[in-house]
């Protein structure tokens, strides 16, 4: 009998799905019924929007990079998750609560602090009883969502600034207005598929006056592109409640403009801040006091715009217009509209947003990338943020102990090492315990298969070897000293600044 020679390949290939199949579904089985349980660290992580509810001045909301929505009902004393189970993303763009009807939430995905590790966003969800359930309502592919706001006396009108997929062209970005509820949606400003909007506000009293940041900003895999020409980026301002627009150009950097946050005061709606990425001698803070008619520069301080792709957030104080914060590598309070600047201390650096209840200004929710925080008294004192399992990790490992320990760098804190069985003595509960060992945020942080003592780390191109024992670190670099501020092109190997690490096998 003669046999093809292709039916032998066929068939070993049909075997050996066939068993890969059944190998698979044996799997699924086995785990089935097992559930991820909490093990720390207790530390929150970065925190990118954070919104409260003006009639219950105890509740607020904040969202995560990646763990999704939370709220507090106690001045940030607890927070419950309340996204799980509903939300495709745990990446958390913007929120904001109705005035009208404070059990109505809206939520849109996608920070829109595009670092080099992005989650794409899902889209916008609404929830109609406080966050208890979850409906999606569109926007699929509007990727970072940077604004949701409500119009102040009819929850069902609703506006959302759509920066779209930071890797590359996409046509559903730009502004977006829902009269419904979020059932449709109507595309009212749209510039080009490279240029999304990243903030929008209302003018209070007069919510048919739409104040629009564009933006256009691209993600590559080694650096970010932020801004343009200033041929489509900018401010943009309609009087119709968004039928039409027109540029508003007079007063502000004529050449590249990047980012653009706004903040106006209740207390004189026609003042409008706008913070304003430009080349180093113009960007800064802008002001009009004409409804967005025209500007000028009020403040060029460097600190105010320290890495404005990640940062650029500005609010004023609702009782009193001279009163601006501006959210950066620190936060920054001035009392004079904007010209003179103190430094207000915060439990985390690299602040990213913040509300103010519009009834007591001296009640304020912030973020940065430690967590959220909350103050009663004008950030004098801050709530705790060791409350809060968000913690945003690089690469989890395990060592071969028993019980096991799990392994991981925790954006802008440290590498930290966790046990599996956490002891229950510890202050604050189990979850409390934790060590940071070697490297430095980025991680990872990788034990050694054969000595758990020993753990290799990594810190932003510089690696480490780290012995638990003596809690002595060796750190060693691995073609430059410095991996920022280089050309790539004249280091020996190119490097991002979170690396994988693997150890081998054979030779540990």
């Amino acid at each position: 009998m003669m046999i093809n020679r292709f039916t032998i390949p066929w068939f070993l290939m049909f075997v050996c799905m066939f068993l890969c199949t059944a190998a698979e579904a044996q799997t699924g089985e086995l785990f089935k019924d097992l559930e991820f349980r909490y093990i720390g660290p207790s530390r929150g992580g970065r925190v990118t929007t954070v919104t409260g509810h003006r009639a219950d001045s105890g509740t607020f909301y904040m969202g995560a990079t990646g763990g999704g929505v939370w709220k507090t009902s106690d001045y940030g004393v607890s927070w419950e998750n309340i996204s799980d189970g509903y939300f495709e993303t745990g990446s958390i763009g913007s929120i904001d609560v109705a005035d009208a009807d404070p059990n109505i939430v809206y939520v849109g995905t996608g920070s829109d602090g595009i670092r080099s590790n992005v989650i794409i966003g899902r889209g916008m969800y609404k929830s109609t009883d406080g966050g208890e359930s979850w409906q999606h309502i569109g926007l699929r592919e509007a990727g970072q969502i940077g604004s949701v706001v409500v119009h102040p006396t009819n929850p069902q009108v609703v506006y959302v600034a759509a920066l779209g997929n930071p890797f590359g062209p996409n046509p559903q970005r730009g502004v977006f207005k829902s009269v419904d509820g979020g059932e449709s949606w109507e595309h009212v400003l749209f510039v080009s598929e490279n240029t999304g909007a990243v903030d929008i506000e209302l003018a209070p009293g007069n919510p048919a006056v739409v104040y629009a940041a564009l933006w256009h900003a691209e993600r590559k895999p080694w650096t970010i592109i932020s801004g343009d020409d200033g041929s489509e980026n900018g401010v943009y301002v309609s009087r119709d409640a968004g039928k039409t627009w027109s540029r508003s150009t007079e007063g502000l950097p004529q050449g590249l403009i990047g980012k653009i946050d706004f903040a106006v005061s209740p207390a004189d709606p026609s003042r409008v801040y706008a913070l304003v990425e430009a080349v180093p001698e113009e960007e800064g803070l802008y002001r009009s006091n004409d409804n967005g008619a025209t500007w000028h520069v009020v403040s060029t301080e460097g600190y105010l715009m320290t890495r404005p792709f990640y940062y650029t957030n500005v609010d004023a104080d609702p009782s009193n217009a001279d009163i601006v914060w501006v959210n950066n590598l620190a936060l920054w309070r001035s009392v004079n509209g904007g010209i003179e600047w103190s430094r207000v201390g915060t439990p985390h650096g690299d602040n990213h947003d913040m509300w103010i209840n519009p009834d007591d200004s001296r009640i304020i929710v912030q973020s940065n990338d430690g967590g959220a925080n909350v103050t009663r008294d004008g950030g004098r004192t801050w709530s705790t943020q060791h409350n809060q399992p968000t913690a945003e990790l690089y690469q989890v490992d395990v060592d071969e102990r028993f019980p096991y320990w799990a392994y991981a760098g925790q954006q802008d804190n440290t590498t930290v090492a966790v046990p599996s069985l956490p002891p229950d003595s510890r202050p604050g509960g189990p979850t409390a315990y934790w060590e940071a060992i070697g490297g430095c945020e980025t991680g990872p942080s990788v034990p050694s298969p054969v000595d758990a003592t020993i753990v290799y780390s990594n810190c932003k191109g510089r690696f480490s070897r780290y012995n638990r024992a003596t809690g002595q670190e060796q750190s060693y670099y691995v073609g430059g000293i410095n991996m920022y501020g280089v050309n790539p092109r004249k280091l020996p190997y190119r490097f991002q600044r979170v690396v994988p690490i693997e150890i081998s096998p054979h030779d540990a």
